[in-house]
């Protein structure tokens, strides 16, 4: 399976992560953040999945609004979910049996400038979660915890499925039994990414109409998809099972769209 994106090494993080305080954080994506001009700052959630997912995206939506920083709203959403397209400054959130192509869930997003997120999209596969192994919601509050999470440019804590779980949703294991929700690390990383204003918003709820980006265009009109021709150029990691592969399509002038994979 592979449930999305870059990961933090696993080992320092278990050993520290009761004694960490906020600057000590070490798991953003990238320094990739929402443009705003204030904190906390509401998110749209756009629901795009069936009633089967709905309560684990109103779980999801309930813990990450614990942050200090953020809140996020669930709306209706704007996406067909098998193709899952993006709309500028919200997270559009999918389900839909996408194929046996290795991985449970995708979170994508959308840059420019550099690190400002304008948009993100999540794809939850039922191909996987309508088998025996992973129709539990253990594993379906876990992948959807962790997608939208990094959607708001965390990373995974750790890597290592088989490494002690770290009590959160950003951390990868055998065992999601532990790992349904965020942990105090995840909430002080979040503290750090929106730590400093901005000067301008990419969020939906503040953004001024014509406001997108050549990347927000260009990802509306593509949407994530699923295979590695799909997501752009292999940046960094391996294609080989149990590993990381960070994959970015670069549109020029620091627009870009991200996606972040691990393989079974």
């Amino acid at each position: 399976m592979r449930l999305g994106r870059l990961f933090v090494t696993g080992a320092m993080v278990a050993a520290t992560l009761g004694f960490m305080s906020p600057a000590e954080a070490s798991h953003s994506w990238g320094g990739y953040h929402w443009a705003r001009t204030s904190n906390p700052f509401t998110l749209k959630l756009g629901d795009n999945v069936t009633s089967a997912w709905d309560p684990y995206l109103a779980n999801a939506t309930a813990d990450w609004s614990a942050s200090a920083v953020l809140d996020t709203t669930v709306v209706p959403g704007s996406a067909k979910p098998q193709v899952c397209r993006a709309k500028a400054g919200t997270v559009q959130v999918c389900n839909a049996a996408y194929g046996s192509n290795g991985w449970l869930g995708i979170a994508s997003i959308s840059i420019t400038a550099g690190t400002h997120i304008t948009q993100g999209t999540v794809k939850l596969n039922d191909t996987y979660f309508n088998t025996t192994s992973y129709n539990t919601p253990a594993w379906r509050a876990l992948v959807t915890c962790q997608e939208v999470g990094h959607t708001f440019g965390l990373n995974h804590q750790d890597e290592n499925f088989s490494n002690a779980n770290l009590g959160t949703c950003m951390d990868y294991t055998n065992d999601p039994s532990t790992n349904q929700h965020p942990n105090t690390h995840d909430y002080q990383q979040l503290d750090l990414i929106y730590a400093h204003p901005d000067s301008s918003t990419t969020v939906a709820a503040l953004a001024t109409a014509g406001s997108a980006s050549p990347a927000n265009e260009r990802g509306v009109d593509r949407g994530p998809a699923g295979a590695p021709g799909d997501w752009g150029r292999l940046v960094s990691g391996s294609e080989s099972p149990r590993h990381v592969a960070v994959y970015e399509r670069d549109f020029g002038g620091g627009d870009k769209e991200v996606t972040f994979v691990t393989w079974a």
